[in-house]
């Protein structure tokens, strides 16, 4: 099994409060990559330090949300200037942490309109030129109705079309297979679809985000599988509540990979 695994340290290893604690947990787990969403309460120095300390690499983290748009402003009119200087931000912490991703979100919207659209789409495109300057991959991402009502961005349609419009090497899909089971399902033929414009995975078990082993709809065994046989080489998010402790959760890993590192 050639796939790539991450440990996403904002839902798992929730046995330590603190987010600096968790690098050294997932590497203690077998781990050499992480993720996570928003690691900006914590100084860039303390980061650093932990990611330094546990010897693990950074793969991904989001933009800042915002102190009152809990996902994020991308669509969200008349806040360009603040969208901008989120982007500034996670491209510090970025490249002190040598992270090469970072995940845009849209915003709640109740009711869209084209307002909207031309916000995103414009927001999106300056976004993909500090992108390319810097040498970072953005990333956006369709949320499903039932995790966050209202999200702006919770259409592949929508995500493909915009991708398109900007055309931008530096601007990719992030395709958690959580949501799209939700969103579209039909997986197989989805994804083999999707695929040339995603430029990170993440997964969990539907309905209950739990490990992808877990009772569920969908049959990750064979969703593994079809990534191998589709020369999927990125990185797979680990974006799920463990159902219990979160090492021992893993043994699904460990006997996917046949081995004690990830």
């Amino acid at each position: 099994m050639n796939l790539k695994f991450c440990a996403n340290l904002s839902f798992m290893y929730q046995e330590a409060n603190c987010l600096l604690e968790r690098y050294s947990l997932a590497a203690k787990s077998g781990f050499t990559s992480v993720e996570c969403a928003f690691p900006y309460s914590d100084s860039l120095e303390k980061l650093v330090q932990a990611k330094t300390n546990a010897n693990v690499q950074q793969i991904l983290i989001n933009a800042p949300r915002g102190e009152t748009f809990e996902l994020g402003f991308a669509a969200i009119p008349s806040m360009e200037d603040k969208f901008r200087s989120s982007i500034d931000s996670a491209i510090s912490y970025a490249k002190a942490l040598n992270c090469s991703k970072i995940h845009v979100m849209a915003g709640i919207v109740a009711q869209p309109t084209e307002v909207n659209h031309q916000t995103y789409e414009k927001n999106l495109t300056y976004a993909a030129q500090i992108f390319e300057n810097k040498g970072i991959i953005g990333l956006i991402e369709p949320i499903n109705k039932y995790s966050a009502p209202g999200y702006y961005l919770n259409s592949y349609e929508r995500a493909i079309d915009v991708l398109n419009k900007i055309n931008s090497p530096n601007l990719k899909l992030q395709l958690d297979i959580f949501h799209l089971q939700q969103i579209k399902g039909d997986l197989t033929n989805n994804i083999k679809s999707l695929l040339p414009y995603v430029g990170h995975i993440q997964l969990a078990q539907v309905p209950a985000r739990n490990e992808p082993n877990t009772p569920g709809e969908i049959d990750y065994s064979y969703i593994f599988q079809l990534l191998e046989e589709l020369n999927y080489n990125e990185w797979i998010g680990l974006e799920y509540n463990p159902k219990d402790e979160t090492d021992k959760g893993l043994s699904w890993l460990r006997n996917l990979k046949r081995t004690e590192k990830f």
